[in-house]
């Protein structure tokens, strides 16, 4: 297997609500429209999708379609190159309505960060910290 994540799928209860967020309040460049039945957003890593939660429970199989819970034990992150980038995400966030759950402070690892929820509840970490991004982007981890 190539060491590579091709593609984050969302299982989401309204397309055309997350597509909004995505698109129109953090700025993602999209490619589909939610007419499609599923959105796709180019990112510098792996390619973020959009799916309809009952659509996506049952391409997976019977017994997956149960409530989440509030925590899944996963998070995205989107890191920042510069400190401020943070706080001026997470504010850009709040604006298109996600809810801070976290606000911009130090980390216990020299970094700077917080979070928020999408309209659907997936957690998402930004973060500034001592990173390497490639040409195109992506995040290096060293």
């Amino acid at each position: 297997m190539e060491p590579r994540i091709s593609l984050i799928t969302l299982g989401v209860a309204d397309l055309a609500r997350s597509y909004r967020f995505y698109r129109d309040g953090l700025g993602l460049p999209t490619t589909r429209e939610p007419e499609d039945g599923i959105v796709f957003f180019q990112t510098s890593g792996a390619t973020l999708a959009l799916f309809p939660y009952q659509e996506l429970v049952g391409d997976i199989g019977p017994g997956w379609n149960v409530p989440r819970s509030k925590f899944t034990g996963i998070t995205l992150a989107h890191n920042v190159r510069e400190r401020h980038e943070v706080d001026d995400l997470l504010a850009q966030a709040a604006a298109a309505g996600a809810e801070v759950v976290k606000p911009a402070g130090e980390t216990g690892w020299g970094g700077y960060d917080g979070y928020f929820t999408d309209p659907d509840g997936y957690v998402w970490e930004v973060a500034w910290g001592a990173f390497e991004f490639t040409d195109d982007g992506s995040l290096r981890v060293t």
